[in-house]
């Protein structure tokens, strides 16, 4: 017959393994220390080995097949704890899992604290994450299949959308200092860049069919993400617009220089918090929000940038096309 060990058998060993005794054991779980001796006796007689050695000290020490079986029983009963901190969550209200969908407006390290903090504060609940240009936020939010989205560029009106405010991003007209603009003096008109191959995302949702934001070259590329963008730019395929947070470490190491195109509007872009009315956030999902709202009011604007740079041209070469 296979061994079928109870999870309470598993808790009791877990819990002599990690204290060192049998009697401290006794003490943690506030049971007699005859009944986690004969806890452990069956256990060891289901799987027909020893999982402590007693002779020839007075503490247990785990044999070979005790080590072995250390991190299942630890895994098992890790699992249990969390399914029992899911079910307590679910009564109180808090939500199995929040289905997030991010704009890539939203900088990086921004995402990354929010959800290392999410992490901490709410262990038991699932996270499915999705990330999108322009109306994919939106579309994803108001087909159900995100419960919050965090982005720019509302894109249309919806009453079934609950939309806010939260905070802001940047973007600036890039290119790599090999690329033709690069070398061009002094602020840069349409007419240079008309026959220049300016990269542009192309909006998979379709919510922004016929529009165009900030296109201003006559040739463009059209890809499916801005990290792609990203790319390409630095590979002096084109230029374009970028998140500056995105690019403000390549600014820095001179792999990206930023173009003086009064052209380009390089306003603060504003960030949105956007749910369906009929689908309040839960706690957590609620939490989302606030955290991503605390973080992105304080990003940097445009005038940080622009402190930025006339520290930066201070310091060394002057950037080109400023």
């Amino acid at each position: 017959m296979l061994p079928n060990p109870t999870l309470d058998q598993l808790q009791v060993f877990l819990t002599v393994a990690e204290s060192g005794s049998f009697s401290a054991a006794s003490r943690m779980l506030n049971r007699a220390q005859s009944v986690i001796s004969y806890t452990i006796a069956n256990l060891e007689a289901q799987l027909e080995m020893p999982l402590f050695e007693r002779s020839g000290s007075r503490q247990p020490t785990l044999t070979d097949a005790g080590r072995a079986m250390l991190e299942d029983a630890r895994r098992i009963v890790g699992d249990l704890e969390v399914m029992r901190a899911r079910v307590k969550g679910m009564k109180t209200g808090l939500e199995a899992e929040v289905a997030a969908a991010i704009s890539v407006m939203v900088p990086t390290n921004v995402l990354v604290e929010v959800l290392s903090e999410f992490r901490e504060r709410f262990p038991s609940v699932s996270l499915r994450l999705d990330t999108g240009e322009l109306g994919m936020m939106m579309d994803l939010v108001a087909s159900g299949k995100s419960t919050i989205g965090i982005g720019g560029a509302v894109l249309k009106q919806d009453d079934s959308l609950v939309i806010e405010r939260i905070g802001h991003a940047f973007m600036m007209p890039v290119a790599s200092p090999s690329h033709p603009l690069a070398h061009i003096k002094g602020p840069l008109t349409l007419g240079d860049v008309r026959e220049e191959v300016q990269l542009v995302v192309t909006d998979a949702s379709g919510l922004t069919k016929g529009r165009d934001f900030n296109v201003l070259s006559y040739k463009t590329w059209h890809v499916s993400d801005i990290a792609t963008k990203h790319h390409l730019i630095r590979g002096g395929l084109g230029w374009g617009g970028l998140p500056a947070s995105l690019i403000l470490e390549d600014l820095q190491k001179g792999r990206l220089v930023h173009l003086d195109l009064d052209a380009y509007e390089q306003g603060e872009y504003p960030v949105y918090a956007v749910r369906k009315l009929s689908n309040p956030p839960g706690p957590a999902a609620a939490w989302m929000i606030e955290a991503f709202r605390m973080r992105l009011s304080m990003c940097p604007g445009r005038a940080d940038f622009k402190t930025f740079f006339e520290t930066f041209d201070a310091d060394e070469e002057p950037l080109a096309a400023e």
